[in-house]
């Protein structure tokens, strides 16, 4: 049963009401220049400055009564979850893990089924399985091995611009170009790893970042190969064993006997990024059982301690980086053909924070919190589009409670990685006292 704190003790009006008004001031600083006053381009191109004080005023009324709540009551009460949770529940946390990923599986198959007749909603589940693809990337590298990299967005513009390139002067299809696209951005993280070796938690982020800016203004300014800020258009779409989606004669919908629909490409296009994603996981979940992921997570927990159990944390750090690199190459490959143009615009630095934050808020570590949080994240910026001016402020007050009351994120347990089987109980019989012993 939950146990309560020191309820006799009555409340401190003042005090709450003090750090209420504190709260209503920094909340006051913060949002008078972002709701209170708002520019926009007036009919002779000047700025015309616009206030909101309600919308502000309603804000700073909200987190006063909030703060001065939770001073009150909210702070007062102390829940033991050890108690709540009983052991088996506990136990069966990796099997509700496991019921929870099959129905999430058997969603996301019968997605293009039940919404064949929505465009708009088959956009955004390739969307949100592209960025699923994403995030069991770069959970290899900031999840499994503990490196923070915050310029993970190069990897999938190199396997973006990898696969138009190759397939635009060489005319290879998708499929030979996929690979090679992935090979090309793995060679890239290791050309990353290899100047970071002696460089963890902030230092490591600065330089990833760097690195990512890098690759950016290297696509922007090297206009006669990547066509500069003009991109790269008239990228050659996908086809089906040679059978491309139009309505001629030799298309898809011919062969087949099919009445020709645009929609066929798109769920064709789902089902092939979905099938990377679904690899992509499996390859992770079988690696974890590896040498080499065991090694990427003792590298995450110590690197002191590796170096001194004799794991070559080079070599380690490497394949970390290689293999995050490569299916983001995949997922950029990916991106190129279903966009069929792309420019150094599509990869920014926001790119790189947006995958982060599906690792971090999933879970690290947890491949099903990657997928529920990218379906949660960029659903949700769907969910509230009408609501543009707000929908960002609604989102980073959700980012902060989660860190804040969850701090391992949405999934945080997940099975361990090497099991030693199923504990043994040891009987009373079995121990003996040693009171009663005689010495031998």
């Amino acid at each position: 049963m939950p146990r309560e704190g020191k309820l006799d003790r009555p409340p401190d009006l003042p005090a709450a009401l003090k750090e209420a008004a504190i709260a209503a001031l920094v909340a006051f600083g913060l949002f008078v220049l972002l709701i209170g006053i708002r520019t926009d381009q007036g009919p002779t191109g000047a700025l015309v400055f616009t206030t909101r004080f309600g919308a502000l005023a309603a804000i700073v009324a909200a987190v006063f009564v909030a703060t001065a709540l939770r001073a009150l009551f909210w702070r007062r009460i102390v829940l033991a979850f050890g108690s709540v949770a009983p052991i088996p529940i506990k136990r069966s946390a990796a099997r509700l893990a496991n019921y929870a990923a099959a129905a999430f599986l058997g969603f996301a198959l019968l997605v293009p089924i039940v919404f064949y007749g929505n465009r708009y909603l088959l956009d955004l589940g390739i969307l949100i399985v592209t960025y699923t693809m994403l995030g069991f990337g770069l959970n290899i590298v900031v999840g499994l091995a503990g490196l923070l990299d915050l310029g993970y967005v190069a990897f999938y513009a190199v396997g973006a611009y990898s696969y138009a390139l190759i397939a635009q002067y060489f005319g290879l299809s998708f499929w030979i170009c996929l690979p090679l696209a992935g090979l090309l951005a793995a060679f890239a993280g290791i050309l990353l790893g290899f100047p970071v070796l002696r460089l963890r938690g902030d230092y490591l982020a600065i330089v990833t970042l760097g690195f990512g800016e890098i690759i950016r203004f290297v696509l922007l300014n090297w206009q006669s190969l990547t066509g500069g800020p003009n991109g790269i258009p008239g990228i050659p779409r996908p086809s089906f064993f040679g059978l491309p989606f139009n309505a001629s004669e030799h298309g898809f919908a011919a062969t087949f006997g099919l009445h020709y629909s645009p929609t066929h490409r798109i769920v064709f296009l789902y089902y092939v990024i979905l099938t990377l994603a679904l690899l992509t996981n499996w390859v992770t979940l079988r690696l974890r059982r590896l040498p080499i992921g065991r090694a990427w997570e003792a590298l995450r927990e110590d690197e002191v301690a590796c170096r001194a159990l004799g794991v070559n944390t080079t070599n380690t750090k490497l394949t970390a980086f290689a293999m995050g690199a490569m299916f983001g190459g995949f997922a950029g490959a990916f991106f190129a053909t279903r966009q069929g143009f792309i420019s150094p615009e599509s990869f920014t630095f926001t790119e790189s924070a947006l995958v982060l934050a599906i690792v971090v808020l999933g879970g690290m570590g947890s491949q099903l919190g990657v997928a529920i949080a990218a379906t949660v994240m960029l659903g949700g910026f769907e969910l509230f589009r009408e609501f543009h001016q707000y929908r960002m402020l609604v989102f980073g007050i959700a980012m902060v409670a989660i860190v804040i009351y969850r701090p391992r994120g949405l999934v945080a347990t997940r099975a361990p990685s090497v099991s030693l089987g199923k504990p043994k109980d040891i009987s009373a019989a079995a121990v003996g006292d040693a009171r009663t012993e005689t010495p031998a």
